[in-house]
């Protein structure tokens, strides 16, 4: 990553499955930001983690992610609470876990059951251990009768997490849009949070920037659609061993400058 460093000042990395692994660090790719830092560069993580910054941070810190890998974050459970205000003034039935009820921290925003519901806030799996997403279809066909929106804080549709792929929200959104309903998303793969991460480094010139990611659905085609040059980790999420063969065959671009099974400096 050295050259990359010199060409690319400013980093744009995913976290889950680049950074850490849901229960401890990834260490050399903790050495390669903080490298990167040491030389002058920015790092911003970037993340579809459903809740607000100062969470996931929390996490971080409590895992062992040193802070000297990043300079800053953008959550997608940052970029989706503007979408909970603008869509959730009746009040919001929320479909996921206990843990991400910070996403409404802060907000005059009501949890209600779906029957007084003006919109959906999606940010996971009650319980991703037992569940598909199969299993929310009867709840998604009470919500489609209503026609109300579905606002989903993870795009991401699996996570990799120590030994297995968990479901995300994005696989439950996926399903509600087969049902026909309007599913709205901020994170990756979409620009909100792409246009959030850059102005925290001073929106520079977009050819400064390059994004590192193990998804080929969000990070790649994010950084792709977006215009970013990017580096795709191979390992993380993706169990298929021809995982680059793929990526590179559906985003046919020199934009992929790298492949690696998890990011490193040399």
């Amino acid at each position: 990553m050295d050259d990359l460093s010199r060409a690319y000042p400013i980093w744009l990395c995913d976290v889950w499955g680049v950074v850490h692994d849901g229960h401890k660090p990834i260490a050399p790719a903790v050495a390669a930001l903080t490298r990167h830092r040491s030389k002058g560069g920015k790092v911003i993580f970037i993340t579809n983690a459903p809740r607000p910054k100062a969470s996931v941070r929390a996490q971080l810190d409590r895992i062992g992610v040193s802070r000297s890998a990043y300079d800053g974050m953008v959550t997608s459970g940052d970029v989706t609470r503007q979408l909970m205000v603008e869509y959730g003034g009746g009040g919001l039935f929320h479909i996921g876990p206990q843990e991400d009820l910070s996403l409404f921290e802060g907000l005059a925003l009501k949890r209600v059951p779906v029957e007084q519901a003006s919109a959906v806030i999606c940010t996971g799996f009650f319980d991703d251990e037992q569940e598909t997403a199969k299993d929310y279809l009867p709840i998604l066909q009470k919500i489609k009768a209503r026609d109300l929106t579905l606002i989903c804080a993870n795009p991401d549709k699996v996570v990799w997490q120590k030994d297995r792929l968990y479901p995300c929200a994005g696989a439950i959104a996926e399903e509600y849009e087969v049902l026909g309903g309007k599913v709205l998303m901020a994170g990756k793969p979409f620009a909100p949070i792409y246009d959030e991460a850059l102005a925290l480094v001073g929106k520079p010139d977009k050819a400064q920037v390059l994004a590192i990611g193990d998804g080929p659905e969000t990070d790649i085609k994010g950084a792709l659609d977006n215009g970013l040059a990017c580096v795709f980790v191979s390992g993380g999420i993706n169990l298929d061993a021809d995982a680059e063969a793929v990526v590179r065959a559906k985003y046919h671009t020199a934009k992929i400058l790298r492949a690696m099974p998890e990011l490193y400096w040399a």
